[in-house]
């Protein structure tokens, strides 16, 4: 069947499997050649493609919970959106939440997602306290951070290379009320919105939206929007139905034109300098998940993120240089997100470090893939990287010079049965084994 991940490009063909147990999945990683694991496809490029794929949404069971710690136990196909909608009633919320609740617990592992936290709360993988993991010769591992730490590292952001996660134990965070308290400041340039941030550092998520068109002396305006869980009121789950996206929209609805007037009116929303509102939690973490399929909003040939993160010491002069380089091309994301790191953890191919990361939408044309191009050597001069599970065109050469420790992260594959078994499109375009 035809495979793709969310930004729609690319796309292949795969023959794909549906194991519902771990001597299922065994039984699908027979015969020759590799596989690689899927979750509910919401990595945007090619890591969850290749010719043959598991499709692991039939391990969706929680396994169990300790009320008293808040340690969750469940299978790898259960999605995050499913712990909240059972766990947020009872007073528990996830550690850490990204951009969209469709992503199962396998995957977060995988991709080490971050949220609007990082900076106080690390990654997903930082509140994960065990594996459970089916390798390539079939046997079925327990990895933790204190048991076979070197394979727990690696498959902690590895991106599915090490093996499958059949299940998993995660650490839950109490709650007193289901609604977020957000303050919206607005930032008048790039130099203001990173001061708001620093000033806001105890916070305990922000997040910035950035109009990635703007140029000259409003280059980098933004708007910073800062979450507190509300101290109290009633603890409710994911209710309301998205509204479809029912078809392909024309590519060429998105321009230069529409990109301008939506940036200069989302900006425009915030009357106020800073603002204060009680919002329920789905609306602050996952806002783009009430409109379903909104994928489909680029067209048919699809879409790219381009998410990177730059070290703090660089981190200024770079993202001025790459919004500016932005701008100047016309070519300007609807979705540019702002937000800061905090320190790095021990993981082989995480992507995080100190500093900020910007993830930035662009339709997939030939132009912005020369642009892209440009960014990838602005990022790599200032010493950063780019995100593997947003990525659809990373070069080898972009991505070793990245993550250094990829070849620490080879032999710790090949200690475990895992070259020539797990492979993807995107770890055999870098370079991977």
């Amino acid at each position: 069947m035809e495979l793709c991940g969310w930004g729609r490009y690319p796309r292949i063909d795969a023959q794909v499997s549906y194991p519902r147990s771990a001597a299922q999945c065994a039984r699908s990683m027979g015969g020759a050649g590799s596989v690689v694991a899927r979750g509910l496809g919401r990595s945007y490029g090619d890591s969850s493609l290749g010719p043959r794929v598991l499709d692991l949404r039939g391990l969706d069971h929680f396994l169990g919970f300790d009320q008293a710690t808040g340690v969750l136990t469940c299978a790898g196909g259960v999605s995050l959106g499913d712990i909240l909608r059972v766990f947020v009633p009872r007073g528990w919320f996830l550690p850490v939440t990204p951009g969209t609740r469709f992503v199962t617990v396998g995957g977060a592992i995988a991709s080490d997602v971050h949220g609007k936290n990082h900076h106080v709360d690390g990654s997903f993988t930082d509140h994960v306290s065990g594996i459970e993991l089916l390798l390539g010769n079939g046997e079925r591992v327990a990895v933790s951070p204190t048991e076979a730490p070197e394979l727990f590292h690696a498959t902690c952001g590895g991106m599915g290379l090490t093996g499958v996660i059949l299940s998993a134990s995660l650490r839950l965070k109490p709650i007193r009320s289901g609604g977020i308290v957000e303050t919206t400041i607005r930032a008048p340039d790039l130099d203001a919105v990173l001061a708001a941030f620093d000033d806001n550092a105890g916070a305990s998520y922000s997040v910035a939206w950035i109009d990635c068109l703007a140029r000259g002396r409003h280059l980098g305006r933004s708007l910073l929007m800062l979450g507190e869980h509300a101290a109290d009121g009633p603890l409710a789950a994911p209710s309301a139905t998205p509204w479809p996206v029912p078809f392909d929209l024309p590519a060429g609805l998105l321009n230069r034109a529409t990109a301008s007037a939506f940036n200069a009116l989302f900006y425009g929303k915030a009357l106020r300098e800073r603002r204060t509102r009680r919002i329920p939690f789905a609306r602050f973490f996952c806002p783009l998940d009430a409109l379903a399929d909104w994928n489909r909003l680029y067209g048919r040939p699809g879409f790219v993120q381009y998410q990177f993160v730059l070290p703090a010491a660089a981190g200024v002069a770079g993202l001025r240089e790459v919004l500016g380089r932005i701008a100047a091309s016309g070519r300007g994301s609807f979705l540019a997100v702002l937000k800061v790191f905090g320190p790095a953890n021990a993981h082989h191919l995480s992507f995080p470090l100190a500093g900020y990361t910007l993830a930035l939408d662009f339709k997939v044309e030939p132009e912005v893939l020369r642009l892209l191009d440009q960014l990838d050597r602005i990022v790599a001069d200032h010493g950063g990287r780019l995100y593997l599970t947003k990525d659809a065109r990373m070069s080898e050469a972009t991505f070793k010079a990245g993550y250094p420790r990829w070849q620490e992260f080879e032999s710790v594959r090949a200690r475990y049965h895992a070259i020539g078994r797990f492979a993807s499109t995107q770890s055999r375009r870098l370079g991977l084994q």
